[in-house]
């Protein structure tokens, strides 16, 4: 089998070099064409690691990528981000060429602004690969005319205000984005519905399989793992769509499962808080009371 390569990219010019382009205009922030990028067959898969941030803008994808475990075209325009850290892996059987944009933003140049701190608001920096933005063509042109204006900016004569205009403009583009993904949380509808009802028989499989009482509470990072998805892109999701947390919605299927012991069994509230995986019965009796304003006892006696 062969040795997957990681390939650790420290600057943009160390980029440029390694896809054969011209040096960059700006050391800290570049925007590239991806057709000016000569596309290479792998002789055997790789990592590649940045330690700047990536935003791409893509069409005419060969390869195919993922949205949760639904495969997906790319006859639309197609956005991916990735922080510094993240790993963005190529298999070695496909050609991946494709059209598009590229911006990178080594995080140098947000030193001394308020986006070196607020880039860590914007969530789908954390989403994996296959939880890419996809956008109409309206939303395309707006994020393609913003990228160009950066673009002219920085290749433009530098200044005391190009910095500051060029972090406005990557603020705007950032929160259009923004804007873009919680509509996809909607129009998607049948996609995700079709996930959450799936956590839903994760959940329930969990449960009913004895895993409470084997592993404890399952987490959100467990079940986002059973749908294939990261668990910042699930809890996103989750509470677009229902308004609630992938943990209010475990902590929800608990409580019910509590309501059906203390109504049905003998079992003490030590015994039901162990068997639904609480490693202390106060826990338990705390998150009882917080969703149904009485205590397992009093609940139960309310059945007597």
């Amino acid at each position: 089998m062969p040795t997957e390569t990681i390939h650790r990219i420290a600057t943009l010019a160390a980029y440029h070099q390694l896809a054969g382009l011209p040096k960059p205009a700006h050391p800290l922030i570049s925007v590239v064409r991806f057709e000016d990028i000569k596309p290479k067959r792998l002789e055997q898969p790789k990592s590649i690691v940045n330690n700047f941030y990536s935003i791409a803008l893509k069409w005419n994808f060969t390869g195919r990528m993922y949205y949760g475990q639904q495969p997906y075209d790319f006859d639309e325009g197609v956005m991916v981000f990735l922080a510094p850290g993240q790993v963005l892996s190529v298999r070695a059987d496909e050609l991946h060429e494709h059209t598009g944009w590229l911006l990178m933003i080594h995080p140098d140049f947000l030193w001394h602004t308020p986006l070196a701190k607020g880039i860590r608001q914007y969530d789908y920096f954390n989403y994996s690969i296959r939880e890419a933005l996809f956008l109409s063509e309206t939303e395309e042109s707006t994020i393609v005319g913003i990228i160009q204006q950066i673009q002219r900016e920085y290749q433009g004569p530098i200044d005391k205000f190009s910095q500051n205009i060029i972090i406005a403009q990557l603020e705007v583009l950032l929160n259009y984005a923004d804007r873009y993904y919680q509509r996809q949380f909607i129009t998607r509808r049948i996609i995700n519905h079709e996930l959450l009802d799936r956590f839903e028989a994760a959940l329930e499989t969990y449960i009913v399989g004895g895993e409470l009482l084997k592993t404890g509470l399952p987490t959100v990072g467990y079940m986002a793992e059973q749908l294939s998805l990261s668990p910042t892109y699930l809890s996103n999701l989750m509470k677009t769509i229902t308004g609630q947390s992938p943990q209010q919605h475990i902590h929800d299927r608990l409580i019910k499962q509590a309501k059906e012991l203390l109504s049905t069994s003998t079992l003490s509230v030590s015994e039901i808080a162990y068997e639904l995986g609480f490693g202390h019965p106060q826990s338990f009796s705390k998150l009882f009371k917080s969703k149904t304003s009485s205590s397992p006892l009093e609940f139960r006696h309310s059945f007597n």
